[in-house]
């Protein structure tokens, strides 16, 4: 099983507490605490499908919206079981990547935009997008794997975040989204763009 870049070193540390321990019951629970945290940290190969942008995350769609500029927004809520790889939506360059000081509230909250987090404002073929990693409540870091003025393909992994969290999409202006609240997404395989037929 391949582990995300950015899987913190410790993790590494977890699967050595079992010989620590001298009852079977620790040594259990230090096996089920290793297993489950290197279980989150995976990182599945994805292929994109479908025309369109693709959703960035993994997980349930919380929040369809029509900012006020005309701009659609996608919110993606991530549990402990779900992928922490983010992924681009589509080819870009990172034109900025402004990271923001905040609370630590559960993800799926109304209130957690005040959550700490990391925009990115990506150009596109299509127009501006905007991506916002949001960190949850036990989420206390998240790792860009892109700088300012590197270029990404549709599907690459971009980022991770460390644990529940939550990731917004804002579409290039005149994109709107095929996807409703409680869609189940995947990152860098699940169109989420509404494409017109022919």
């Amino acid at each position: 099983m391949r582990l995300a870049r950015g899987t913190p070193l410790w993790l590494a540390g977890l699967w050595l507490l079992p010989l620590a321990p001298r009852s079977a019951s620790g040594r259990l629970v230090c096996l089920s605490v290793a297993a489950a945290t290197t279980w989150f940290f995976r990182d599945p190969g994805r292929r994109p499908t479908g025309p369109g942008l693709l959703a960035a995350a993994d997980r349930s769609v919380t929040r369809v919206h029509e900012r006020g500029d005309g701009r659609w927004v996608v919110s993606t809520y991530l549990n402990l079981a779900d992928v922490h790889v983010t992924r681009a939506p589509c080819d870009g360059t990172v034109l900025s990547q402004t990271h923001r000081r905040g609370r630590h509230r559960p993800a799926f909250h109304p209130s957690s935009h005040a959550n700490e987090r990391l925009d990115w404002l990506i150009a596109t073929p299509r127009g501006e997008l905007e991506l916002t990693q949001f960190a949850g409540t036990l989420a206390r870091r998240i790792v860009p794997y892109l700088a300012i003025g590197d270029s990404m393909r549709r599907g690459d992994r971009i980022g991770l975040i460390r644990f529940g969290s939550r990731v917004d999409l804002a579409l290039p202006a005149g994109v709107r989204p095929a996807v409703s609240v409680r869609d189940r997404v995947r990152a860098g395989t699940t169109p989420i763009e509404a494409v017109e037929g022919p």
